[in-house]
């Protein structure tokens, strides 16, 4: 017997549970209304490099400015719409069309904003026959209860607000050439806003940055502490009482109204006591109705600031972020970035819906059911709550 026999060892051996790769469509959006895009070159590549396979439609990012081969390079597939709209996860932020819906695959999950007033009925009706899973990503809440896309999104619009406010003003041909904060010896223009919430003190922060001299009116007290606490003694507060605003607007070279509590509008009168080429910002809706008398202006498209000129009524300009459409895609693409880790993290939508309860809140359509009650309103229809389909399913 030989004096050393070899002894078997035992070897590490690399093991590994095989997942189905989940296919994210990035479609081209041709709404006017909607300039911003979901996710950038490098928010793209890092979901590549957890496990996701991206197809996005040829020339869908061209609104932020970036190309086709910006995409390829972090691994993106770039194809046709359909190639984009049969993916398992798309990400569309202004409402499908029904002609669209009807490209998608059967039991997929569409990202997108709610916007309840521009849902097309066809479209939903094609949601449900498809067992769309629909999601609008401004209602998805976290553990904390935030809601972090509506409150990003929401952060610049009221950042947005002002620097258009500021570039208008300065404009010695669209505005009065005059600086929002003035100088040594010259008092600052004044910015008016409705509302206390994320926008309003984005917006706040902005002006009184530049120098501008700021006013916050909101009819929540507690909002209003809390933003008051926040912005510092530099923000003038007050509660929404008639007299005291109708003296602001007078003097105003701003208003930015944003959301409120209760839905605020400025009436005809009000309008009327305004300065001569004072700025407006509606926040608050997409079709200027927080300014019923005045022609609404929509920053969404890039001609927008340039026909302003041409209107003689006065204006209010609306969807102010989408003229920052980079920076909203940027600020989307973080959010997506830990919205996608999460379904990773559940193995899958039906287990994400479950145990995000967030992502339960945000749901619209729900495999040919609608579990949205405002969705249903608007529509006319029926909702059921979405928790029986999960207890059940």
């Amino acid at each position: 017997m030989p004096a050393t026999t070899p002894t078997p060892q035992e070897q590490p051996q690399d093991t590994m549970t095989c997942h189905r790769a989940f296919t994210i469509g990035l479609p081209k959006c041709d709404n006017p209304a909607e300039r911003r895009f979901p996710i950038t070159p490098e928010a793209a590549g890092q979901l590549i490099d957890r496990g996701f396979r991206i197809k996005m439609q040829e020339g869908a990012a061209d609104c932020i400015h970036y190309t086709d081969n910006q995409y390829l390079r972090a691994g993106v597939s770039v194809g046709t719409r359909e190639e984009s709209l049969a993916c398992d996860i798309v990400i569309h932020l202004a409402p499908p069309e029904a002609a669209d819906v009807r490209k998608m695959r059967r039991g997929a999950m569409l990202l997108t904003l709610l916007h309840p007033a521009n849902q097309d009925l066809m479209a939903v009706k094609e949601l449900l026959r498809r067992h769309i899973i629909s999601i609008a990503v401004d209602l998805i809440e976290d553990e904390r209860g935030c809601t972090p896309f509506a409150d990003i999104l929401a952060e610049i619009d009221g950042r947005a607000a002002v620097a258009m406010a500021s570039s208008l003003l300065a404009d010695s041909q669209r505005g009065k050439g005059i600086l929002l904060g003035g100088v040594a010896g010259i008092v600052p223009c004044e910015t008016l806003i409705i509302g206390s919430g994320i926008a309003a003190c984005a917006a706040a922060r902005s002006a009184v940055g530049l120098g501008s001299m700021v006013r916050m009116y909101d009819n929540d007290i507690y909002s209003l502490r809390r933003a008051s606490m926040e912005l510092g003694p530099w923000v003038i507060t007050s509660s929404l009482h008639q007299r005291t605003l109708d003296n602001a607007l007078r003097s105003a070279d701003v208003v930015v109204v944003s959301r409120t509590r209760e839905p605020f509008s400025i009436d005809r009168e009000g309008v009327s006591a305004m300065k001569r080429g004072v700025l407006a910002f509606d926040l608050a809706s997409d079709d200027g109705s927080a300014f019923p008398s005045m022609t609404p202006v929509d920053l969404a498209q890039a001609s927008a600031i340039e026909s302003s000129a041409k209107i003689d009524n006065r204006i209010c300009f609306i969807h102010a972020g989408c003229a920052v459409a980079r920076t909203a895609a940027m600020a989307l693409s973080n959010t997506f970035l830990t919205l996608m880790s999460g379904i990773v993290t559940c193995e899958g939508v039906s287990n994400a819906l479950k145990l995000l309860p967030g992502m339960q809140k945000a749901t619209f359509t729900f495999f040919g059911k609608i579990v949205n009650p405002h969705i249903a309103a608007r529509l006319g229809m029926r909702n059921v709550d979405i928790s029986i389909y999960l207890t059940l399913s």
